[in-house]
């Protein structure tokens, strides 16, 4: 657990939206206290390197996203380091993602930092100024929002590695390093009563902040309330999740359906609603969208990076990268819109000319790299230019929180404290509506009526299959189920195509069980870094298995 000390903090070139609103990026450097207390700008930096650490996954493995660990996808370049997630690779010293521990809690330092040394200051110096009012006011709104971010990357932490050490106060490292683990309960908890306290105390809306504008200056990218409630109601469906509830106390299940009822209905009352047009949500103005956005991590820098990953090969440059399985594409219903914004298929113009997967063809096997699913990924793919000649580069943003997550988080709080598909309990909305709002918006129509609870509870694991794909959720979904180790979800099925001499194509499935065969139930959770243990001088426990 590396702890920074505040000589040196500097922000990165990142800035975060929520939605509509872009954060101002300035740099940084903090040499001591009294001079970072000399400027509303240099206290503010702080909390701006807070929201630099962020999660995003545009490829966070050599190309490879989380999704190829998973029933989602399978990269088409052999011996990534994504393997180790199902090979038997990943281990205390050869950790997958030993980084995100490292991130985690930088992260949460400077947010210790800031609420124990920065957070009270009156920059009475300012006094004449004439945005000094307005000035005061965001400074007095990070305090808020810096126990937000803390609260979300406890959030991060837990839901890889379980319990973990609870720090709420800044440390030097050597004492940081010391603390003993919280059990996952206790951090569920606390994020859970950070969310009640700074819920209605954190700004509402940037875009007319109730501080008054800031003259000269853009204001947005932060974390407000509805953000807040966001994490609060995922954070509830989780600990209610078989890992975290093992003794299915159905307490949980109520807390969380209300929870993510709570964040729907704030929504709503807001005027916000499913976007009609899906695809729009994964593209590079999807933080301007405020009728489903919650909070967009948005990431100034222009790059083609994913585009190189993720194109079919056999254009210039392209990579194959993450190639949507069969499995996720027989998920989809029949005139589902969403299938066509996810997956690019033998036959479909993307980016630009005819997409040929079969074996053969221009995109096919057997050219290196090539799709081994018979498919190749559109979600978040931008149609660029990625030739050596006449490249061009685009801003790619994150959707941390949209409100379609919210209604299937619902639709599983309810049904699971109901056990009734159509019970709504004191909530006024059923598992069945929930769900049906989503798959109104897909083009799909109501689900079946009828369903038991087990028959509904397993169209909307599919649900939320192709609602959420390639959106990280799938890994850590069937971890929280305990599903992961289930041979289903690690059978691979590919489509092999191949064409015949009067135009017409074969396709047959294929199914692979043999890459994926390697499970152990300590995979549920991450492994903490061995070098984090010797730091800690023994006090740092490893979980179970590693």
């Amino acid at each position: 657990m590396k702890i920074k000390n505040i000589i040196g903090i500097a922000a990165a070139a990142v800035a975060f939206v929520s939605c509509s609103e872009k954060m101002d990026y300035h740099e940084y450097s903090v040499y001591d206290e009294d001079y970072v207390k000399t400027t509303f700008g240099r206290a503010a930096g702080i909390v701006t390197s807070v929201y630099n650490d962020l999660d995003t996954d545009f490829g966070n493995y050599s190309g490879a996203m989380l999704s190829s660990a998973t029933d989602e996808s399978v990269y088409s370049h052999s011996g990534n380091t994504i393997e180790k997630f199902y090979n038997g690779g990943w281990s205390a010293t050869s950790n997958n993602d030993a980084s995100m521990w490292t991130k985690c809690y930088r992260a949460i330092s400077y947010a210790n930092l800031f609420l124990d040394k920065f957070k009270d200051e009156k920059f009475e110096e300012y006094l004449t100024d004439q945005d000094y009012p307005q000035e005061l006011g965001q400074y007095k709104n990070l305090q808020y929002e810096a126990r937000y971010l803390r609260a979300y990357y406890y959030f991060e932490l837990v839901r890889a590695f379980g319990g973990v050490p609870l720090l709420v106060n800044y440390m030097e490292a050597d004492e940081a390093n010391a603390q003993p683990r919280k059990s996952a309960d206790e951090i569920f908890q606390f994020i859970n009563d950070e969310c009640n306290a700074i819920k209605d105390l954190i700004e509402k809306n940037y875009a007319s902040p109730s501080y008054g504008t800031l003259k000269n200056k853009t204001e947005g990218g932060r974390a407000n309330d509805l953000a807040v409630l966001a994490l609060k109601a995922r954070a509830a469906l989780y600990h209610a999740s078989p890992l975290f509830n093992p003794t299915n106390d159905n307490e949980l299940w109520h807390q969380a359906a209300i929870a993510n009822k709570a964040l729907i209905d704030e929504c709503k009352s807001r005027g916000m609603k499913l976007t009609a047009d899906y695809a729009s949500l994964f593209q590079k103005d999807n933080y301007k969208n405020t009728e489903e956005c919650i909070f967009v991590r948005r990431v100034v820098s222009k790059t083609n990076s994913f585009e190189k990953y993720n194109f079919p090969v056999g254009l210039e440059n392209a990579g194959g990268g993450n190639c949507p399985t069969y499995n996720l594409v027989e998920a989809y219903e029949a005139g589902d819109i969403r299938l066509a914004a996810t997956v690019a298929q033998n036959g479909d113009t993307w980016p630009n000319a005819t997409l040929e997967t079969f074996v053969g063809g221009a995109n096919g096997m057997p050219i290196t790299y090539a799709t081994p699913t018979g498919y190749y990924l559109k979600k978040y793919v931008q149609n660029l230019k990625i030739t050596t000649s006449g490249a061009n580069t685009e801003q790619h943003h994150w959707v941390t929180f949209r409100l379609g997550e919210f209604y299937l988080n619902y639709a599983e709080a309810i049904l699971n404290y109901t056990g009734d598909p159509t019970a709504k309990a004191e909530l006024g909305m059923s598992a069945e509506q929930a769900i049906n709002v989503v798959r109104q918006r897909a083009g799909i129509g109501d689900i079946t009526t009828g369903l038991n609870a087990s028959q509904f509870a397993e169209r909307l694991e599919n649900e939320r299959f192709v609602e959420l794909a390639f959106e990280g959720h799938r890994f850590y979904d069937l971890r929280r189920w305990k599903k992961a180790g289930e041979m289903k979800y690690r059978t691979i099925k590919n489509m092999y195509i191949t064409k015949n001499d009067d135009g017409t194509f074969n396709e047959t499935v294929q199914t692979d069980a043999t890459t994926r065969a390697y499970w152990d139930d300590k995979m549920y959770f991450f492994p903490i870094a061995q070098s984090e243990i010797l730091k800690s001088g023994g006090t740092l426990t490893q979980n179970p298995g590693w």
